[in-house]
């Protein structure tokens, strides 16, 4: 190889040298990495719910073979359930504020409507000693508590995304590559999450008729 073709490729790796290291400096890869746990994290919480949203119909089945009466919380979980699985979760929901409000009022629909669910085993004795019915219970409380595991490491992760953003000089390279900061869950339902909810609702509703 002659001096003169090797100067081209000598060339061409000290600008991609310098622009990596340009790109590097001005934080672009920084914000790409957390752009990418923020999409990581938000993937777990979305699969928790799912979790969750699985072990309903298997619930709802075991809990009507004792309360075939309670028609009108069956209903109420049927319905948050299907609202709950309308809305799309694509990663675009993480840009969109309006799409993220409604995808969490539609959980917090769901975690009300299973509380409701789980309340009606105080009345049926023959059914909170089911041993199936233990056992999703089990798993309800084990899934609510990866649930809000996972929506505190997305919250965390958005913050931390936002304020690289927002910071000098890296807010300047997020506008000029259009990052903007992200939606995240609201200061009530982080205050909520804050620990893991109980499923056994039997003991707060004896502890107050006491």
């Amino acid at each position: 190889m002659t001096r003169k073709s090797m100067v081209k490729p000598m060339l061409i790796a000290a600008v991609l040298a310098t622009s990596s290291a340009g790109l590097s400096g001005c934080g672009y890869n920084n914000l790409q990495a957390q752009d990418e746990q923020v999409t990581a994290s938000w993937s777990e919480v979305v699969n928790q719910y799912q979790r969750r949203s699985d072990l309903v119909p298997n619930l709802v089945k075991v809990v009507k073979q004792y309360a075939e009466q309670e028609q009108e919380v069956f209903t109420q979980v049927a319905e948050a359930r299907a609202r709950a699985g309308s809305i799309t979760v694509t990663p675009e929901v993480l840009n969109d504020p309006e799409a993220m409000e409604r995808y969490a009022a539609a959980q917090e629909q769901m975690t009300g409507a299973l509380s409701r669910l789980m309340a009606v085993s105080e009345r049926y004795p023959e059914l909170k000693s089911d041993a199936l019915f233990q056992d999703l219970q089990a798993q309800l409380e084990g899934t609510e508590n990866r649930i809000a595991v996972a929506r505190n490491r997305y919250i965390q992760e958005v913050q931390g995304y936002n304020t690289t953003v927002r910071q000098f000089p890296t807010n300047i390279t997020a506008k000029v590559f259009g990052m903007d900061t992200k939606p995240n869950f609201s200061v009530t339902d982080e205050e909520a999450i804050s620990t893991a909810p109980s499923v056994d609702f039997g003991d707060s509703a004896n502890s107050s008729a006491e």
